[in-house]
């Protein structure tokens, strides 16, 4: 007798995504998969976002309000309303290609308590034309521990959420969003995750297409309160990868990941990126480079990367 398919739940996040929201959705309902269930949570939107939702086919579509409480509030909400085995958290901003979910579910029945991974770029001003793949040593099938230190070697983790398929008893395992953070909020809840995990399953037919260059979006945002949330990200996820195991690789994918906060915290938020040096040096220091471009790669080679940058925050230069 042949085995049912599994139900995946895809649980989508929006805020303000008039502009958005139907491709993503649109993305899902053109999965050769079929046995989805689709729970979008609007986290309060002030744009015509909720107008749009309402106008949705309402067959395997459920739809849910909040106040304004952010992604991660959106998304345990949506988790609660979940059915399905295997669970995909997407933006609602974010596209996949067609043949994602059916490859990922395969890889997921035949790989038990395994996590599923995938390709992943960015394309930018609401044009696919504009994509590009951006690879990464991490795109293959390996330990959860080992997957997170390839991962986090260069310095900026990419966990976005519409990449991983997850089965829901490695959620129930790991726990759910944290609330109290905003910005990389992915690196906490996915390093959680993945630390509950055999394998990270890497499937090389699944794309996630980023959308990029938003002015306003949420990993766009470098104000105080987003950058310190950062930071207790950064310090729940790199205290949890340690907790496993202390090697010596695990504590320079650390170091690099609180250097390259640094790179980008200082000087506008200098205390933080003083604490987050603090943490590199008691990791045994970074090998992260500071990475700049043009006139800024020049100038750099002159005057130092912090000269650098308390010259372009005095002129206003981006």
């Amino acid at each position: 007798m042949a085995v049912a398919a599994p139900l995946v739940s895809v649980c989508i996040p929006v805020y303000n995504g008039e502009n958005y929201i139907g491709d993503t959705i649109n993305a899902v309902i053109n999965q050769t998969y079929k046995n989805i269930e689709i729970i979008v949570v609007d986290d309060g939107s002030t744009d015509n976002t909720k107008s749009l939702l309402k106008n949705l086919p309402q067959q395997n579509i459920s739809v849910y309000y909040q106040q304004n409480r952010g992604a991660a509030a959106a998304r345990n909400l949506a988790y609660s309303k979940s059915n399905g085995q295997y669970i995909k958290f997407l933006d609602g901003d974010d596209i996949i290609n067609p043949q994602m979910l059916e490859s990922q579910v395969k890889l997921a029945v035949e790989n038990p308590d395994c996590i599923i991974s995938a390709k992943w770029g960015r394309f930018y001003d609401n044009n696919l034309d504009t994509f590009k793949l951006s690879p990464e040593d991490c795109w293959q099938t390996l330990p959860a521990y080992d997957w997170i230190c390839s991962s986090w070697k260069n310095g900026h983790s990419m966990t976005q959420s519409g990449i991983f398929l997850l089965p829901k008893q490695i959620i129930e395992n790991a726990g759910l969003w944290d609330e109290q953070l905003t910005l990389i909020d992915d690196l906490d809840f996915f390093t959680r995750v993945i630390l509950k995990c055999k394998l990270v399953v890497f499937d090389p037919n699944s794309i996630l297409y980023y959308r990029s260059g938003n002015s306003g979006s949420l990993s766009d945002r470098k104000q105080q309160e987003a950058m310190q949330s950062a930071f207790m990200a950064i310090d729940k996820a790199t205290k949890n990868l340690l907790a496993v195991k202390a090697s010596a690789g695990a504590k320079l994918a650390c170091a690099n990941t609180w250097q390259h906060y640094v790179y980008i915290a200082y000087p506008k938020h200098s205390q933080l990126a003083k604490e987050a040096q603090k943490r590199v040096n008691e990791l045994g220091g970074s090998t992260l480079k500071f990475m700049a471009g043009g006139i800024t790669k020049i100038i750099t080679a002159l005057i130092g990367w912090k000269a650098t940058k308390r010259f372009k925050q005095a002129f206003n230069i981006h």
